[in-house]
C-alpha cells in the first residue's frame, strides 16, 4: 500500500521516534516490511504511534558486537524509519503491520523515557537522497545482479517470478532483494548503510558470491 503522507526531506520527519530493535530485519526506503507485533511494549508503541498521528516506527538492529543487556541490547547507530501503511488486529491481541520505508536515520541520543519501548533522538540529514525516488538507478549493474540471483536460485533449487523481476525498476529490485536476502545481521547492516543504490547492489552481489563459494566448498546449500 502506498504512503498517503508526503515526505519531501528530513524536515518532514520528527526528530524523536520510537525504535523497534529486531535482528535480521531490514527496511529500506520505499520497501515494504511485514511485522507481527505481540509483545506488550511494542503493542503500546503501535498504539502510541497511531495516537500521535505520525504512524512512524524506526527499525533498528541490535549490535551484538557491543555490550548491552537482554532487555536493553546495544543498537547499531543507523536504522530506517517506516510508516504504518497497513494494520490489522487479530483475535489473540496481535497487530499485523506493513511498514513502508521512508528514510534512513542515525541515532544521536537514546532518551530516558517512561515508555516500555525505546525512543531515540535521530537525524535524517546524512540520508537526504533517500527522499528522492529511484536515485542512482542508472548506475546499478543490473546484469550482474540478475546473474547473482540466478546462481543463488539454481544453487538452492528455488524458483521466482521472472516476469515481475524483469518489470521491476532497479531501485525496487535492489531493495527488495536486499530485504529478502537470507544473510545475517552484519550483512543486512552493510546493505542498509550502503551510501547509494549502486553500492548496495555491489554488496548484495559480493555477499551472494561469497555464500555460493562457501557452499561449493562445504557441499551445502547456501540456505543451510
Amino acid at each position: 500500500m502506498p504512503i498517503n503522507a508526503v515526505y519531501r526531506g528530513p524536515a518532514d520527519l520528527p526528530g524523536i521516534i520510537p525504535v523497534f530493535p529486531l535482528p535480521g530485519a531490514l527496511l529500506l526506503p520505499r520497501g515494504q516490511l511485514p511485522l507481527n507485533i505481540f509483545e506488550p511494549r511494542y503493542l503500546a508503541m503501535v498504539d502510541d504511534s497511531l495516537r500521535d498521528g505520525h504512524r512512524l516506527i524506526g527499525m533498528i538492529q541490535p549490535d551484538a558486537a557491543h555490550p548491552g543487556t537482554a532487555a536493553q541490547p546495544a543498537l547499531y547507530r543507523i536504522g530506517c524509519v517506516g510508516r504504518m501503511t497497513q494494520i490489522a488486529e487479530t483475535d489473540d491481541n496481535r497487530y499485523l503491520l506493513h511498514l513502508t520505508g521512508i528514510a534512513r536515520y542515525r541515532i544521536e541520543e537514546e532518551l530516558t523515557v517512561s515508555t516500555a519501548y525505546r525512543q531515540c533522538r535521530v537525524t535524517y540529514a546524512p540520508f537526504a537522497n533517500d527522499f528522492i525516488a529511484r536515485k542512482g538507478e542508472e548506475e546499478v549493474d543490473r546484469e550482474a545482479l540478475l546473474k547473482a540471483l540466478t546462481d543463488f536460485l539454481k544453487a538452492n533449487n528455488l524458483k521466482t517470478d521472472w516476469q515481475g523481476i524483469e518489470a521491476a525498476p532497479n531501485e525496487a529490485l535492489v531493495n527488495a532483494l536486499a530485504m529478502m536476502s537470507p544473510y545475517g545481521s552484519a550483512e543486512k547492516q552493510a546493505l542498509l548503510e550502503a551510501p547509494d543504490l549502486k553500492t548496495r547492489a555491489q554488496i548484495l552481489i559480493a555477499v551472494t558470491e561469497i555464500e555460493l563459494a562457501k557452499a561449493q566448498t562445504s557441499g551445502e546449500s547456501p540456505l543451510q
